[in-house]
């Protein structure tokens, strides 16, 4: 099917969702929660075909994202459940008015319509997607890369199933055949048919989304993340949260990919740093982080000098870049020139210097004493997400059910004439 005849089924499909109401949408989750399970075998044989042919051409962090498991799977599938136990936006009155004139305007939540995703190498997204489009009412249309495709097919073969136990039709959930850049272009162009695309994955695509897009598009995703440590910060503390934010998954967006430190304490906290994430690494069999520092920061460490554009650079690596700073204000002005608007850290005891951060780091999850990897739809409560949007119309941080709704005025009168 090309991905023109995808969209126009999809659109047609729309009428069908509107019908279902929430107990018809939860029983459709919960089923496709089950499938993910039941097609368990039948979705590893098509990842370990994705890495097989992947090997070789993407780094072993990257395959580390693409590869599933039983436990990833059933995190899937809860996933999927979590969606199905909240609230439904659909139809929810978000302001009411009764005029002079008796009539009565209410705001409600309704689905965008059609929402398309493009995204790489992440399998999982498939069905995050897939359930949160269900719930908002909104039929998906799923176009992802190659090196996930066999993946993909599987996961949204095993959702179609769940759909077709709980009697929605399978076109609700879609995915584009054509993973080529021609298929994107053509969901970019697709006024009309698409309406609203979303991109998940690197700087590029983002990039090319965001600029090329006839559609309504959201820009997402690219997280040039800092954790800064000042001069007041409990050590031990900034080092936990500095090697979770880093290590416990580098590929993501939410990872650390810059650290600032006060200046006062960078002789006593840099080697300490250097011990954590690279000496004890080592020693345990980890990957040990590459440290680029900058200037007086490398005096200390003797790392790697940092280069011109290592503070620019989402490495999805164990690469960290490292530099010093005054204060909190030099902190919030090097933020405020390299970052990306995604998630930024200050780690301090020092209430002022807080309020400080937060009041001016403009990013769309700003933490006070906690890793960057809380910026996440399951971790903030929303079930799973859409996706981390960096921009600030019509949707701010993990994309949930109600950032997947507009709405429309529904007017109730008893006759009156203007």
């Amino acid at each position: 099917m090309t991905t023109l005849e995808l969209l126009t089924q999809a659109k047609r499909s729309v009428p069908a969702l509107a019908r279902a109401d929430t107990g018809l949408k939860n029983k459709a989750l919960l089923a496709m929660a089950d499938r993910l399970v039941s097609e368990q075998g039948a979705i590893l044989e098509a990842n370990k075909a994705d890495l097989e042919a992947a090997k070789g051409r993407i780094s072993d962090v990257m395959l580390d994202r693409l590869a599933l498991s039983p436990g990833r799977i059933a995190d899937m599938a809860e996933g999927v459940r979590q969606v199905a136990a909240l609230e439904d936006p659909v139809g929810k009155v978000l302001r009411r008015v009764e005029r002079p004139n008796g009539l009565v305007i209410e705001k409600t939540a309704v689905p965008m319509g059609v929402v398309a995703i493009i995204y790489e190498s992440r399998p999982n997204v498939t069905s995050d997607a897939a359930a949160l489009a269900l719930k908002s009412g909104n039929v998906c249309v799923l176009r992802g890369g190659k090196e996930a495709y066999r993946s993909a097919a599987a996961i949204v073969s095993a959702l179609r199933l769940g759909l077709g136990d709980a009697g929605l039709p399978d076109t609700l959930v879609n995915l584009v055949e054509d993973t080529s850049r021609r298929s994107a272009a053509e969901l970019m162009e697709a006024v009309g048919l698409v309406d609203l695309l979303i991109p998940r994955g690197g700087a590029g695509l983002i990039r090319a989304v965001t600029e090329q897009a006839r559609v309504p598009c959201i820009q997402t995703g690219t997280g040039i993340c800092h954790v800064y440590v000042d001069k007041s910060a409990n050590q031990d503390m900034a080092l936990n949260i500095i090697e979770n934010a880093k290590t416990s998954r580098p590929s993501v967006c939410n990872a650390e990919e810059v650290l600032l430190v006060h200046q006062d304490i960078a002789a006593e906290f840099l080697p300490k740093l250097k011990d954590r994430l690279t000496d004890r690494r080592t020693a345990a069999g980890l990957p040990p982080v590459e440290l680029r520092a900058a200037g007086p920061a490398n005096a200390i460490l003797q790392a790697v000098p940092a280069g011109d554009r290592d503070f620019d650079t989402e490495f999805l690596d164990y690469i960290l870049a490292v530099k010093l700073v005054e204060d909190v204000t030099e902190a919030i002005g090097h933020i405020s020139e390299h970052h990306t608007g995604h998630s930024d850290c200050i780690v301090t005891e020092d209430r002022e210097a807080a309020d400080l951060f937060t009041a001016c780091v403009d990013s769309a999850a700003v933490y006070v004493n906690a890793s960057t990897r809380f910026t996440d739809g399951g971790e903030f409560g929303l079930g799973c997400e859409m996706g981390i949007s960096t921009q600030k119309l019509h949707a701010r941080g993990p994309m949930g059910l109600e950032e997947l709704c507009t709405y429309k005025y529904v007017i109730h009168g008893t006759g009156q004439t203007r």
